[in-house]
């Protein structure tokens, strides 16, 4: 699948970035609407995968503390190296910021795909939306 990930603001690609989380977190995982929108989206740093017909087909932000969320991609568009892309382009992105570590909170079942981009995981399991979760860093040389 051909795809693009470019770097965005909130402001200029809201609508993009919130239909993707709702149909994605919201929709298919029933995160509670209060627990997505947490108010740090207009500070973060966005980065959206276009398809090669340029519509949205996932995301992922990074924060000013070095942590990475929000990462998703839609169910038709999984396993074709947009997810890995889109880690790909906020590692940088802290990297270029002089970040000397990034940190997301992995939900279990996605930790060995972080695993193999280097992150490690660090503490026990959390329940965070009412989805099992495990913190996970990774040093940025």
């Amino acid at each position: 699948m051909a795809f693009s990930i470019i770097e965005t603001t909130w402001d200029e690609h809201e609508p993009a970035l919130r239909l993707l989380r709702e149909t994605i977190f919201i929709g298919e995982q029933n995160v509670p609407e209060e627990l997505e929108w947490d108010g740090k989206d207009s500070s973060a740093c966005h980065f959206l995968a276009l398809d090669q017909r340029n519509q949205p087909v996932g995301c992922i932000r990074l924060q000013s503390s070095g942590q990475i969320s929000r990462l998703c991609v839609l169910s038709n568009s999984r396993n074709s190296g947009i997810g890995r892309a889109l880690l790909v382009a906020a590692e940088e992105a802290a990297r270029a910021r002089g970040m000397q570590e990034i940190f997301l909170n992995a939900q279990t079942h996605a930790t060995s795909f972080y695993e193999t981009a280097g992150f490690a995981s660090s503490g026990g399991i959390f329940m965070d939306a009412h989805i099992p979760h495990r913190q996970m860093f990774k040093l940025l040389k």
